[in-house]
């Protein structure tokens, strides 16, 4: 039996090309929505999910950060995926042809360079891949979707032009999600990451003497980000640091958290991506 991993969105998605990239030996699975990406890991109807976290141009996806500390899966990997617009048509359309463009909310508006050049209609889709998808089932040489070259290949359309984004530094990153949390064994020379969220005690400065340990720890910060309850009273925080747990520096941070903390969940430990290493 494959093993299969879940993504948000139609086949050729950026999320199912990240999958297939990330995980080559995954079957992948697509999904209507977040929601559902996680159950199918979290019930068993897939061994893993692929989900996206953040992007260098949108910003963070808030969707996601609302469903990890409830979702029970845990973080066992990193993936960044740059994103490459093409502009994908019937076949033999050619961009003279073409008066609509259909894509995602967020593809519209790093693509404008060549929406405005050519004066194009923009038309907002659920996801890319779906665009994609819908202009292949028009066949209509008028309508071209902004979407990954895979959509192009799964959908029988032709590639008109390729990496149409405004910005070539687009980039996404995605993080694989486990109903088991399987960190690696710690090695000083390797780069990992850890992730968690935790709530602070209303006291005076408790976020910064929640944090002070891993300070004077040495300990590298790679995110914090906080979120407010529904009723704008209390502050949740998704925290991730460059150390593993069973580094004794951690151990001391990490009792420091705990004596400001309310609670501190662990959502897991993972090897640095290579794009980060490089960076």
């Amino acid at each position: 039996m494959s093993k299969k991993i879940a993504f948000q969105g139609a086949k050729g998605a950026y999320s199912d090309l990240a999958a297939r990239q990330a995980c080559p030996d995954y079957e992948t699975v697509p999904c209507k929505s977040f929601d559902e990406a996680f159950m199918h890991a979290r019930e068993g109807l897939t061994d893993l999910a692929m989900i996206p976290v953040d992007n260098t141009l949108a910003g963070r996806v808030a969707d996601v950060h609302r469903l990890l500390p409830k979702g029970k899966l845990y973080i066992t990997g990193e993936h960044f995926q740059p994103i490459h617009h093409a502009l994908v048509g019937v076949r033999g359309a050619t961009i003279a042809d073409i008066k609509n463009v259909h894509s995602h909310v967020h593809a519209i508006p790093q693509c404008q360079n060549l929406i405005k050049k050519h004066g194009f209609i923009s038309h907002v889709h659920a996801d890319t891949a779906s665009a994609a998808r819908d202009v292949a089932k028009w066949n209509d040489k008028e309508h071209a979707a902004i979407s990954s070259t895979l959509t192009a290949e799964l959908y029988d359309l032709d590639i008109i032009a390729e990496n149409v984004e405004d910005e070539s530094h687009n980039t996404t990153r995605f993080l694989i999600l486990s109903p088991e949390m399987n960190g690696p064994e710690y090695k000083k020379e390797e780069k990992v990451i850890t992730s968690f969220i935790f709530d602070v005690r209303n006291i005076p400065s408790a976020l910064y003497k929640a944090m002070g340990g891993f300070a004077t720890n040495g300990i590298q910060m790679a995110k914090l980000e906080s979120y407010i309850d529904a009723q704008f009273k209390a502050a949740h925080f998704y925290a991730e640091v460059e150390a593993h747990p069973d580094e004794q520096r951690f151990k001391y941070a990490l009792d420091e958290l705990n004596f400001f903390a309310k609670t501190v969940q662990m959502l897991g430990t993972y090897k640095a991506d290579s794009f980060r290493v490089k960076s």
